[in-house]
């Protein structure tokens, strides 16, 4: 495993010698471009083993995406080696057809403290959740991105991460998207704590989210990508394609059901992925 084969892995050719924020943010930049979100595994019959070097060899050398648990494992370990003080936390994932968070963790995510302030790095999230960039860790300050405003709220220990939605213009060609409505304009998005955690942690929700029937990554086949403009999103037959502020607070979205065959180009053409085993969508 060498920093110089994941840099070309997400195509980052900059300097790298101080351990700052720009560097960060110019990483993680490549990083979400360059790395999808994906759990085909689960649908090819491969086993997700949570080990680094299997992460590795996946991501970086295989050239595939992966789900939370490797995405910002991979990146935690670039993180390290390039000398940031970085630690991996826990999240409970919301969860909007029940209006509630998880009560076990299922989420993965990063803070790395710089000069005495912490941010969120989290790579993991993927499709219109997905940050751009590291967010501050403050509590009820507005930080706008191109993807849109995100905010962290801290009660008590417990700090809960949210979006500002924006709408959504669909060309008429398009189906409509079918989304649980929700109260207001804010999405809520997972919580977390401070608490540092290893990815030890998380054997145990990795080898569950691939056994157990009801959780949504077995339910659907899901592959997401941030392009420089919005985000690229598989989820099984339906290529959505985001278009971020198409007009004022307005997002493109268009949306187009494809054929089993359009599906394997769809992952090369747009994700970049070529799989060694037959997906079922």
């Amino acid at each position: 495993m060498n920093l110089q084969e994941y840099f070309a892995r997400i195509s980052y050719n900059e300097s790298h010698k101080d351990a700052d924020l720009r560097t960060l943010t110019v990483i993680f930049q490549h990083h979400i471009q360059a790395i999808p979100f994906e759990n085909l595994s689960m649908h090819c019959g491969e086993t997700i083993e949570l080990d680094l070097q299997s992460t590795y060899d996946k991501i970086v050398r295989k050239k595939r995406g992966g789900w939370c648990l490797e995405s910002n494992h991979l990146l935690y370990w670039a993180l390290q080696e390039l000398g940031y003080d970085v630690c991996i936390l826990g999240g409970n994932s919301y969860k909007p057809a029940e209006r509630a968070y998880t009560a076990e963790i299922n989420h993965i995510l990063l803070k790395v403290v710089i000069e005495g302030n912490s941010y969120i790095a989290d790579a993991g999230f993927g499709g219109a959740y997905q940050a751009w960039q590291p967010l501050m860790l403050i509590s009820g300050k507005d930080q706008p991105q191109i993807p849109g405003i995100f905010r962290f709220m801290e009660d008590n220990g417990t700090w809960y991460f949210e979006k500002v939605k924006r709408k959504h213009y669909i060309p008429e060609q398009s189906v409509p998207i079918t989304d649980t409505p929700e109260l207001g304009n804010i999405r809520k998005i997972y919580t977390f704590t401070l608490e540092p955690r290893h990815i030890n942690d998380f054997q145990e929700l990795n080898t569950y989210l691939q056994v157990s029937p009801d959780n949504i990554l077995q339910k659907k086949s899901i592959c997401s990508l941030q392009t420089t403009e919005g985000l690229y999103a598989l989820v099984g037959w339906t290529f959505t394609e985001v278009k971020y502020n198409y007009m004022e607070d307005v997002d493109l979205v268009q949306i187009t059901t494809l054929t089993d065959e359009e599906v394997e180009k769809t992952l090369k053409d747009k994700f970049n992925i070529v799989l060694e085993n037959k997906l079922v969508p």
